[in-house]
């Protein structure tokens, strides 16, 4: 991740951009799914650092830190001393970790993205016909995640198949809809369909998303031995010990 999106990231957290820059960001987000990771990391790293640099104390002193780094790797030719925005700790924070000053062991719990693999939708039932569900499955596959939801939505008012279900969930899931996402889920859960242990693995992995490790770890029990992902949750159980 390079200095620049660091600044765009957290000006975006800040509240700094204009109504226009704002939309801009969000479109971004939402069309560009390498963007839109990188961005969660960011958000998930700024909450770790919080988490580790909570005592005032602390937090004083990585500033410091960070702020010696800054003048070293960013005023090279800039003697005087400059005072830093809040952004610009962000962008020190890029150059401490690239030179692996601050691989600290301040959190082993898994990451949401290691495990975040949506697949793609190749529906069964599609027919020529259908626009809303070729521009479902399209959006979808684009990773268009939140332009997949208006017409999975459209598709479900007179095809309410567990397949364009699971695909709507996921879609939810992806777009941080979580209440919405777990009432499909758990209605799919509660079925018969090949979607059912489908259905539990993204349970509990909205719950990792919203870093409820214990709730994620009770979820993954519940899983069958025979479910064709089940090394991937047994590996995620294994990571959440």
């Amino acid at each position: 991740m390079n200095e620049e999106r660091y600044i765009l990231f957290d000006q975006y957290l800040l509240g700094e951009m204009t109504v226009e820059e704002r939309n801009s960001f969000e479109k971004e987000i939402s069309e560009n799914p390498e963007f839109a990771a990188e961005f969660r990391t960011f958000k998930e790293v700024q909450v770790q650092l919080e988490n580790k640099f909570g005592h005032e104390q602390e937090r004083k002193a990585f500033k410091e830190n960070l702020s010696n780094i800054a003048n070293k790797h960013f005023n090279k030719e800039k003697p005087k001393v400059v005072l830093m925005r809040p952004w610009y700790y962000a962008a020190a924070a890029s150059v401490a970790i690239l030179f692996g000053l601050f691989f600290f062991d301040y959190n082993q719990n898994p990451s949401f993205n290691d495990y975040n693999h949506p697949g793609q939708a190749h529906f069964t039932e599609r027919s020529n016909t259908n626009v809303n569900l070729i521009q479902a499955e399209k959006a979808f596959n684009d990773r268009k995640f939140k332009e997949a939801i208006p017409f999975f939505e459209a598709v479900l008012k007179s095809n309410k198949t567990s397949e364009i279900q699971y695909y709507y969930g996921v879609s939810l899931v992806q777009t941080g809809q979580y209440k919405k996402a777990e009432g499909v889920f758990n209605e799919l859960k509660s079925g018969n369909s090949v979607y059912k242990d489908k259905s539990l693995w993204n349970l509990a992995l909205l719950k990792l998303k919203q870093k409820d490790y214990n709730g994620c770890k009770e979820i993954l029990e519940t899983i069958s031995q025979d479910y064709e992902d089940y090394d991937e949750v047994q590996e995620l159980l294994d990571a959440l010990d």
